[in-house]
């Protein structure tokens, strides 16, 4: 007997033990794709075992992870599944949900996946402009520096074509390192000395203003970015705000549940 038609839609994230920026990102992100998509199912899941174990003791709190989600529609009785990761780039994390989603393979009538954020040209282009909207109103003097993750895997070459292209697409100011990969702190203290502003504004290059965006970033350590910029000498400005957060960001990756519907 072939089961009638069902399609859901798996939004597949890293995750945050931050309740407020889970709201104001993953959740956003979630509702725009819910939104774009209301004929079908919107599934949940999160990829870091040490942020689901972290809720679960702390808040009581379960999120399906992909193996967990993908049982669950299964037994839902869903035939089609479109997988929409938030993740920034095609990195580890990507490669190792996309192994879990096709275990599954044998479950479903079809599976696809939506590509992550940064994937085509195309993409590169409106998440720049979606970041330069977004801080429309820095004047020129003012440096933004974007504080991507970074990954050992050959994706992280990403960040710095878009530090690149930023530059070529008009905003000088804006400057994108990661906290642990290349570019660096080193090389973006540097390119900021030589740019000369009057002030730094730091912000999460992440999907979620998160651990890396509270410490790492903003943090009190000597080794934050903040403190670090500051003993060079700037006047910085924090902004905690994930790029969940920003409209142009959440509709990319509803264009790319539109793609991989259209596969």
């Amino acid at each position: 007997m072939i089961l009638a038609k069902k399609t859901a839609i798996l939004v597949v994230s890293f995750g945050t033990s931050y309740p407020e920026t889970k709201k104001a990102c993953i959740d956003s992100i979630e509702d725009s794709i819910r939104n774009a998509f209301p004929e079908c199912g919107i599934y949940r899941a999160w990829t870091s075992k040490m942020i689901l174990a972290k809720l679960k003791k702390r808040d009581g709190l379960h999120i399906d992870n992909v193996a967990e989600a993908m049982e669950r529609m299964a037994s839902d009785g869903i035939t089609d599944v479109v997988v929409q990761p938030t993740h920034v780039i095609n990195g580890i994390e990507n490669d190792r949900m996309k192994k879990d989603v096709l275990s599954f393979a044998g479950s479903f009538q079809s599976i696809r996946f939506g590509t992550p954020l940064l994937t085509s040209e195309e993409d590169h282009a409106a998440a720049v402009e979606a970041v330069m909207q977004e801080f429309h109103d820095l004047d020129a003097k003012e440096a933004l520096v974007l504080m991507g993750h970074g990954t050992s895997h050959y994706a992280n070459s990403v960040y710095a074509a878009l530090d690149y292209r930023f530059k070529d697409m008009g905003a000088p100011h804006i400057f994108l390192g990661t906290v642990e990969a290349y570019p660096g702190m080193e090389q973006l203290l540097k390119m900021v000395k030589a740019y000369d502003p009057v002030q730094v504004t730091l912000a999460p290059f992440m999907i979620v203003a998160g651990d890396h965006a509270n410490n790492d970033m903003a943090g009190d350590s000597p080794d934050s970015w903040l403190n670090q910029f500051e003993n060079a000498g700037f006047h910085v400005r924090p902004v905690l705000k994930g790029l969940g957060e920003y409209e142009g960001i959440r509709n990319l990756f509803v264009s790319h549940v539109k793609d991989a519907m259209a596969f």
